[in-house]
């Protein structure tokens, strides 16, 4: 079988569309697949079984990176084509099933959402990341055995979603200190290289015997390797949250001006906390999230500290 599968620029959706291609190939062992994204994803998809080609759609013009794809894919036939783009000359592709995404604003989780697309919004399929053994090395080499780890994810793709710095850097210590759910642990931080500027203060926060200081080292793919060998995990609401929760490691987002109906993190590890003011309070109608500046300064340390205590207690019963 030959699969085309077209999925987020946004590595948070990206991520979160990855079940159902995990799903895909599970059902026709030994299927082709190409994948086309956005350049920030595709590292994403770098070890996905029976991989044939990553179709990166850098962003063009009147929309010329979809004719682009066309191009690049006429020549097959398709078994299967997974449309998550609603991408017009996709219809042009010659495939024998084709699955499109439709548009609505119904507060589902996007998961479901893109579950819906091939039949499964009953049992939508997890989110699913594959490693190769080059990455899972370069991880072990990055995160060592040791104390446990708490992971970090202080940015966000706008600066409204992001909690101060100074937040996570208390959070951190109490969460590692003596009578934390950590004791003792290491703290490994995550983010782009051109994040880097609004994390110094948070990077210059934690010890250095006890940082891992990851931020614009590593690509996705590594960075969700890294993940796998951490504790628990807490952060904004962003695209490093979901590959944390893909990781299977407890994960805590935090969020104020997006909705937590359709992206908070996904899975039995999954838990997130806002503040008492509703999403709807923070982003009203017609708001410029981008000409604003942080929209999280309602949740406290106090508060995100007890939910994550809660959070870790039940992971550890469920465990039990």
């Amino acid at each position: 079988m030959r699969l085309l599968f077209v999925t987020s620029t946004r590595v948070g959706d990206a991520v979160l569309s990855s079940g159902i291609l995990d799903h895909l190939i599970g059902a026709s062992p030994g299927c082709r697949v190409t994948v086309a994204c956005g350049p920030a994803a595709a590292p994403l998809f770098a070890a996905t079984p029976g991989l044939e080609r990553i179709v990166v759609l850098e962003k063009m013009v009147l929309s010329l990176h979809w004719l682009a794809l066309w191009a690049t894919c006429v020549g097959t036939v398709w078994d299967v084509i997974v449309d998550l783009r609603n991408a017009p000359l996709t219809l042009l592709l010659a495939t024998r099933r084709r699955y499109r995404i439709r548009r609505s604003r119904e507060a589902v989780h996007r998961v479901i959402k893109m579950a819906e697309v091939v039949g499964l919004a009953e049992n939508p399929p997890a989110p699913r990341l594959w490693t190769s053994e080059a990455h899972r090395s370069a991880a072990a080499h990055l995160v060592k055995e040791g104390p446990p780890v708490l992971a970090i994810g202080p940015t966000a793709n706008w600066i409204a979603k992001t909690w101060p710095a100074d937040c996570f850097a208390r959070l951190a210590e109490r969460l590692t200190g003596p009578a934390g759910i950590l004791p003792g642990g290491r703290v490994a931080l995550f983010g782009r290289a051109d994040e880097r500027p609004s994390a110094v203060r948070l990077i210059d926060a934690i010890p250095a015997e006890r940082r891992i200081d990851l931020i614009g080292r590593l690509d996705l793919i590594e960075v969700f390797a890294c993940l796998e060998r951490c504790a628990f995990y807490v952060g904004n609401d962003s695209g490093l949250m979901h590959l944390a929760a893909a990781a299977g490691i407890p994960t805590l987002g935090l969020f104020g001006p997006s909705p937590e109906a359709m992206y908070a993190p996904w899975g039995p590890l999954a838990d997130v906390v806002r503040p008492d003011t509703a999403y709807e309070e923070i982003f009203p109608d017609g708001f410029d999230p981008k000409d604003t500046g942080t929209l999280m300064d309602g949740l406290s340390v106090d508060r995100v500290e007890q939910a994550a205590n809660a959070f870790w207690r039940r992971v550890q019963e469920t465990a039990a």
